[in-house]
């Protein structure tokens, strides 16, 4: 097997930066992590924040700390330093080698879309609070097994409320449903997909930070040499 890992994300329209963070680390034991963080409302305000909880979940799973350990520090990190009065959304995607899992942790009222090998959706919808402001909050965890043909899409509240002041509904299940009915996956494609569709709802100007992480477990190809792609617009 092999994964696929994409990402797609814009910020709002005339803010000077997103307030969402994106990071990736190597598991001590095999694998990777992928956190992704939305700080409350935008901006450079926001991007301090999601960038504080983002690095504090990184440095604890750079160590070997379990995955839903790394979220409790996240949120008692930024519950300490902004005293309860600051929230940030906290979602953390491990391809874990060491058990052979995926591990979904979850700290967002956006559920996690999960697509099955056999082509069945389903959503990690159970409630789950922010970080950062209720003592003692913990993420909804997660475990699948590492199947080939698993798609796991997770975004921030910017994409399911694209096109909400024109009162039009992204559904964004269905619309994941949809754009994987052929059964041709690949992540990037899908990724881009969902973030224009949003970006035609909210008419070229997103009313909030959009971003879509698709991870796609594939049948593996070629020689195991390893690659990742970057683009970023300057």
């Amino acid at each position: 097997m092999e994964i696929e890992v994409a990402v797609a994300k814009v910020g709002k329209w005339a803010t000077s930066e997103s307030g969402d963070t994106l990071e990736m680390i190597e598991r001590p034991q095999g694998g990777l992590s992928f956190v992704l963080v939305d700080g409350q409302r935008s901006g450079r305000a926001a991007k301090a924040i999601s960038n504080l909880v983002a690095r504090k979940a990184i440095s604890e799973l750079a160590e070997g700390v379990r995955d839903g350990a790394a979220a409790r520090a996240a949120h008692d990190y930024l519950y300490t330093y902004k005293g309860g009065k600051v929230s940030a959304t906290l979602n953390i995607v491990s391809v874990d080698l060491a058990s052979s899992t995926l591990v979904l942790s979850r700290n967002s009222h956006c559920p996690i879309i999960v697509i099955t090998p056999d082509g069945g959706l389903y959503l990690l919808d159970e409630p789950s609070e922010p970080v950062g402001v209720r003592r003692g909050t913990k993420p909804r965890i997660t475990e699948l097994p590492l199947v080939a043909g698993t798609v796991v899409v997770v975004y921030t509240d910017g994409l399911e409320t694209a096109g909400a002041r024109s009162s039009r509904i992204f559904d964004v299940p269905e619309v994941v449903r949809e754009l994987v009915a052929g059964g041709d996956v690949n992540a990037q494609r899908l990724a881009d997909s969902l973030l224009e569709r949003a970006l035609a709802l909210d008419e070229g100007r997103p009313h909030d930070d959009i971003s879509v992480l698709v991870l796609h477990i594939a049948d593996r190809v070629g020689n195991g040499v390893r690659r990742l792609a970057l683009r970023l617009p300057l």
